[in-house]
C-alpha cells in the first residue's frame, strides 16, 4: 500500500480520533447535536490539522526542541484565527452555532498530538496526508454521532424531515445527556463485537491506554518515550564524562603534588 494513501487510511480507519483513539471528546460530545454541526466542526479542525501538520514538518528543523510546543500553540492559533475569521464571513449560522468551541481547536488534543508525535518528525507531504486522515476521520465521526442524535432527537437529518409527522421526536437525544448516551452505545458495540479502540484493546497494541503515561504503548507516546530516552542517554554520558574529567584533574592534581 501506499505509504501516503496507508497514512489517510489509517486516519479514516484504523486509527479513527472517535472511535478508534477516542480523542477529541469534548467537540464531540457538545457540537454533535446535528450532523450539519458535527460535519462543519470536523471540516473546520481538518483544514488546521492539515495545515498545521504541514507548517510543523517544514519548521521542523528550524524550531528548538525546548520551545516546539509553544511553536506549535502559536501556528494552530494563527490557523484557527483565519479558519474562524472565514466561517464568521461565509458560514454565519454555522459561526453562531459551534460558538465558543471553534477557537477552542487550538487546544484540540488531536491536532497537538499530531504535531507532537507525527509532523514534528516527518515530511510535508507525509504529515499533510496525516492530517487529510486524522482531519476526515474526526468529521467521519463527529458526523455520524451528530446524524444519530438529530434522527432520534428531530427526526431528521442535515435539516431535512426524515420520519413521518406521527414520529414523536426523543428530545433528550439532542440535549447535552444525548451525546453520552450515544457514546456509550457506541462503547457498548465496540466491546460486545471487540472491535479495536484505545479502551477495549490488549495492553502492548499501538492504541492501548491502560492510563499510565510512563509505560503507554500507544502511538504518540512511543514517540515522547523515544525521546526521553534519548536526553536520558546524553545526559547519562555527560554525567559519565564529568566523572572522568573529575577523575582526571583529581589524579593530575596528586601527582603535582607528589612532585
Amino acid at each position: 500500500m501506499n505509504k501516503y494513501f496507508e497514512r489517510i487510511f489509517n486516519g479514516i480507519v484504523k486509527e479513527n480520533p472517535t472511535f478508534v483513539l477516542m480523542l477529541g471528546m469534548c467537540p464531540t460530545l457538545a457540537v454533535t447535536s446535528s450532523a450539519k454541526n458535527g460535519m462543519g466542526m470536523g471540516l473546520a479542525t481538518t483544514v488546521v490539522l492539515i495545515m498545521s501538520n504541514m507548517i510543523i514538518s517544514a519548521l521542523r528543523k528550524v524550531i528548538p526542541d525546548k520551545v516546539r510546543i509553544p511553536a506549535f500553540i502559536v501556528i494552530v492559533a494563527s490557523l484557527v484565527t483565519i479558519v474562524e475569521m472565514l466561517m464568521h464571513a461565509y458560514v454565519k449560522d454555522l459561526y453562531a452555532t459551534l460558538g465558543i468551541y471553534i477557537p477552542l481547536i487550538v487546544v484540540n488534543c488531536i491536532i497537538l498530538g499530531r504535531a507532537e508525535s507525527y509532523a514534528s518528525k516527518n515530511g510535508v507531504l507525509l504529515s499533510a496526508c496525516d492530517g487529510i486522515g486524522m482531519g476526515l476521520g474526526f468529521t467521519v465521526g463527529l458526523t455520524c454521532i451528530g446524524l444519530v442524535r438529530e434522527f432520534l432527537g428531530n427526526g431528521s437529518a442535515f435539516d431535512a424531515k426524515i420520519l413521518p409527522s406521527s414520529y414523536e421526536p426523543i428530545s433528550i437525544f439532542i440535549m447535552a445527556p444525548g451525546a453520552f448516551f450515544v457514546l456509550a452505545c457506541l462503547t457498548a458495540l465496540q466491546n460486545k463485537f471487540k472491535a479495536p479502540s484505545a479502551t477495549n484493546v490488549p495492553h502492548g497494541s499501538a492504541i492501548s491506554c491502560g492510563g499510565n503515561c510512563a509505560s503507554c504503548t500507544g502511538t504518540a507516546c512511543v514517540e515522547n518515550h523515544k525521546i526521553l530516552a534519548e536526553e536520558r542517554r546524553k545526559k547519562e554520558e555527560a554525567e559519565k564524562q564529568r566523572k572522568l574529567e573529575a577523575a582526571k584533574r583529581k589524579k593530575e592534581e596528586t601527582e603535582k603534588g607528589e612532585k
